[in-house]
């Protein structure tokens, strides 16, 4: 066995769109969106920037590799299948695991299956059908790395008017996630939940915001979690909670793909959390280190190493 296990994280890729698409798909939000991405995100936002990234990343011998969203941008289906073919860069569905973002279930679809067509890397494994069962992307879901780690993936996105970027994980999700925490508790496992928005209360604007985060925020620390990690804010933030089990880590991390500065938002990066046992009183340890880029136009190298150590515990 491992004296312990890596698992890499990357969020809000936003690769780009096609620079035309058929007319039956336009509707108002997807119009706003595009002309957003013409005007402002293909300038920050660099596919190049992107495979450095997990150029870098393949030489880090990572375990798991968790997505938190936003690989999209519109929600047309030609992106959906071009995510597919750089998941498939990324690893197979058992070393990857996805959940969707805001731009991911951007508006509804008619006559395509949109994020199901990532099924494969957004559901349980078959030690975690028998706790979650159910197949295709169906939420929660879990899975097992390693001997110690179970990963639960949340989806918080769902399609909004224009100009709205707020999720929402719905009252069923919410019930279900507090009792797999609960029983993942009970087996001693470490327990890494993922999702796109950012699932504490105030940690975000109105519009942009999760809906539901206060009942979400009360599950986590109800049932307690190790360790939750996010996307959807482009930043770098740790904050913490104290929940039933101890002190709960909950990660955001920038866009994997900001090659220029857009917005005040950091540079590209992914994280690497390195996750060991770490004795009597006190289960688990977690060490943080940041990889990416310190410049456009840079390499990647190493921006950020820590232990993940409780401060003031909310």
């Amino acid at each position: 066995m491992h004296s312990h296990f890596t698992i890499a994280h990357l969020s809000d890729i936003h690769l780009a769109p096609l620079a035309a698409f058929w007319p039956n798909y336009w509707n108002a939000k997807r119009f706003l969106g595009f002309a957003n991405w013409v005007m402002r995100r293909r300038r920050s936002h660099l596919r190049a920037v992107v495979d450095l990234l997990v150029s870098d990343l393949r030489h880090q011998g990572v375990d798991h590799i968790a997505v938190t969203g936003d690989l999209v941008n519109i929600g047309l289906p030609q992106e959906y299948e071009t995510a597919l073919l750089w998941l498939h860069t990324l690893g197979p569905p058992d070393r990857v695991s996805v959940v969707p973002g805001n731009h991911d279930i951007y508006t509804r679809l008619r006559r395509h299956s949109g994020v199901g067509r990532w099924a494969r890397y957004m559901e349980s494994d078959d030690w975690g059908a028998e706790l979650a069962p159910g197949s295709g992307p169906r939420f929660p879901y879990v899975r097992r790395i390693g001997k110690s780690i179970a990963l639960v993936g949340l989806n918080s996105a769902v399609p909004t008017p224009p100009g709205i970027a707020s999720g929402e994980v719905g009252a069923g999700q919410i019930r279900q996630c507090r009792d797999l925490l609960r029983e993942l508790g009970r087996m001693d496992l470490f327990r890494l939940v993922m999702i796109h928005h950012p699932p504490l209360v105030s940690q975000i604007r109105p519009g942009r915001d999760l809906r539901d985060a206060a009942a979400l925020e009360s599950a986590l620390v109800d049932a307690g979690a190790e360790l939750v990690i996010h996307g959807h804010n482009h930043r770098d933030m740790v904050s913490w909670r104290t929940s039933a089990s101890g002190p709960m880590a909950v990660v955001g991390i920038a866009s994997g793909s900001i090659g220029r500065v857009h917005r005040h938002e950091p540079l590209a990066r992914y994280n690497i959390y390195r996750i060991m046992p770490a004795g009597a009183g006190r289960p688990w340890r977690i060490e943080l280190i940041g990889r990416g880029i310190r410049e456009p136009d840079g390499p990647v190298v190493q921006v950020e190493r820590r232990w993940l150590e409780p401060v003031l515990a909310e």
